[in-house]
């Protein structure tokens, strides 16, 4: 087995600065991204700590939101889904803490 360099292999060459070409990244339509599931689960989340009063469900659907947030690729539709998961989640907050007392709690 020998290795010869040919001008073939010189063309394709990828340490050949002027063969280079700058990577472009292929452009992908709103509807084709991945599902934001961080986003979906923060809805989940928050709703459940509005209807049931869970403290815990309230808090998990801030951190779901801090995550969505940072993971944010489409500006315009996820901005609306996580604005709405952190509305469910400060609203589930508000009630557990200044709302009034369940009935049959003993605070």
């Amino acid at each position: 087995m020998s290795f010869s360099s040919s001008s073939s292999s010189s063309a394709n060459d990828p340490r050949q600065p002027s063969t280079a070409k700058p990577y472009v990244p292929p452009t992908v339509s709103p509807q084709d991204l991945p599902v934001d599931y961080s986003g979906f689960i923060a809805i989940i989340f928050g709703v459940a700590g509005v209807m049931f009063r869970y403290k815990l469900s309230s808090w998990l659907a801030i951190i779901f939101c801090a995550q969505s947030i940072a993971n944010m690729k489409n500006m315009e539709t996820d901005l609306k889904q996580i604005s709405m998961a952190m509305m469910f989640a400060i609203m589930g907050l508000v009630t557990n803490y200044f709302g009034p007392a369940r009935p049959g709690s003993q605070t």
